[in-house]
């Protein structure tokens, strides 16, 4: 299936005067939760939805640990995660201090695997949707894909 994008004008953020242009959008069809992560999980291996279940709950528990540690997380060729932060500007460089930090990012970087993966995604046109598809999709859903 087809990764979904619609058209959208918008002006060139370092430039608000320079004339408006086109742009493609990645539209999200529906939002997976984590209990059909799981079901898949578990229909594509030997184990049971429960374990898949319980596997998933104890990788975000060690994810976590591990980039609160500091750490960098690569999980094979697929990626890897690890913290950014935000921060305000100091003068100078003593003043940059812990209590400085305002936000922090969990970053996932793909991996070689997952990219030349991804560049064999195919794309549409929202609009080209069928009307059979159109038709499963609930109000809530189209109003999302249209949006």
């Amino acid at each position: 299936m087809p990764v979904f994008y619609n058209k959208i004008e918008k002006s060139y953020p370092g430039n608000p005067a320079a004339p408006k242009k086109w742009y493609a959008t990645l539209k999200r069809i529906s939002l997976v939760k984590e209990k059909e992560v799981v079901k898949q999980i578990a229909s594509g291996t030997a184990i049971s939805r429960k374990e898949a279940e319980i596997a998933l709950d104890q990788f975000q528990k060690v994810l976590i640990y591990l980039l609160s540690e500091g750490n960098s997380v690569q999980l094979g060729d697929w990626g890897s995660f690890h913290l950014t932060c935000g921060s305000e500007g100091q003068e100078r460089k003593e003043d940059v201090t812990a209590a400085t930090i305002r936000k922090v990012y969990i970053r996932f970087a793909p991996g070689k695997e997952l990219k030349e993966a991804l560049q064999k995604v195919s794309f549409k046109d929202v609009k080209s949707m069928s009307v059979n598809r159109d038709s499963k999709l609930s109000s809530r859903k189209r109003k999302r894909v249209y949006g």
